[in-house]
């Protein structure tokens, strides 16, 4: 599948990048042979081969969402760079 410089310069464009002329003409160039390479993924058989999904088998292994409470305050205020009667200080934003 050819491509043109057109595309690579409206591609570049959408991209904000600024593109030489070289840099078109390998850049066309390097596009068509990952295009032909990619089509030689149709040369594969895949029939009756499922489709992947996930990479494992496990479906929503996530913990159960239970709120606890395992940090004080002291320990969260403990690297606090300023703090203020048990808060965090922070500069005043307007």
């Amino acid at each position: 599948m050819p491509i043109d410089i057109a595309t690579i310069k409206k591609v570049a464009h959408l991209a904000r990048l600024e593109l030489t002329p070289e840099e078109e003409n390998q850049l066309s160039v390097d596009i068509e042979q990952i295009l032909a390479w990619i089509d030689q993924l149709d040369e594969v058989n895949t029939e009756g081969v499922e489709p992947v999904i996930h990479m494992h088998d496990n479906i929503n292994a996530y913990r159960e969402d239970e709120p606890h409470n395992d940090l004080t305050r002291d320990e969260a205020l403990l690297n606090a760079p300023q703090k203020e009667g048990g808060y965090f200080k922070v500069v005043k934003v307007i």
